[in-house]
């Protein structure tokens, strides 16, 4: 019986993919060897423009936003909102966008956009380059997307957790660090995807 070594699996993992995703020799997706596994992985910094939080809402999530700016005032952030400014009715895709080109662009530190459930904002906001929008529902998913997936964005639903829940969770993912180490090759795994689709 012959064996198929590390290369030989590569090579056939990169026909499936370019078979399956449609993609060139150039944009074939780049392989772990046991080498580069083993390798330090790349430290992932923030390069926004101090502490600067970007905010934003759609009219669903307006009361919220307002209540969270002044706890984020409090904390010594600078707040820089997107709107909207009232109940009437708007589009959530717009102020996600304000928020995610922000933090994209390096003009702010972190973001937050809050809408009716958190999850069309987030889909939003992960559609511009450089964002890794999260939507946490509690204590342990924003842990876990600060600490596990580096996000810069979070999203929240503001028709399914209250005001005080939505200050703790927005006070834990922004004093959660990144956790680095395994975490960093993986993240960097999501910035190679991107690239793939970037024209």
């Amino acid at each position: 019986m012959s064996t198929v070594d590390d290369k030989q699996i590569q090579i056939i993992i990169q026909r499936v993919l370019k078979q399956v995703m449609g993609l060139s020799e150039q944009s074939a997706v780049p392989m772990s060897t046991p080498s580069t596994m083993d390798a330090p992985p790349k430290t992932v910094t923030q390069t926004g423009a101090g502490k600067t939080v970007a905010i934003g809402a759609d009219h669903g999530g307006f009361e919220l936003k307002e209540n969270l700016k002044a706890d984020l005032n409090g904390m010594g952030l600078n707040v820089k909102d997107v709107g909207t400014y009232n109940k009437a009715a708007v589009d959530y895709p717009d102020y996600a966008h304000e928020v995610a080109k922000l933090v994209s662009s390096g003009k702010a530190w972190r973001g937050i956009m809050i809408d009716g459930a958190g999850i069309g904002s987030c889909i939003v906001a992960n559609k511009v380059p450089g964002v890794r929008a999260g939507m946490a529902y509690d204590y342990s998913s924003a842990v876990n997307s600060r600490e596990h997936n580096d996000t810069n964005v979070l999203t929240l639903g503001a028709g399914l957790i209250g005001v005080n829940l939505a200050k703790q969770i927005v006070k834990t993912w922004l004093s959660t660090e990144f956790g680095g180490e395994r975490h960093a090759r993986r993240v960097d795994k999501i910035s190679m995807v991107e690239e793939l689709y970037i024209k």
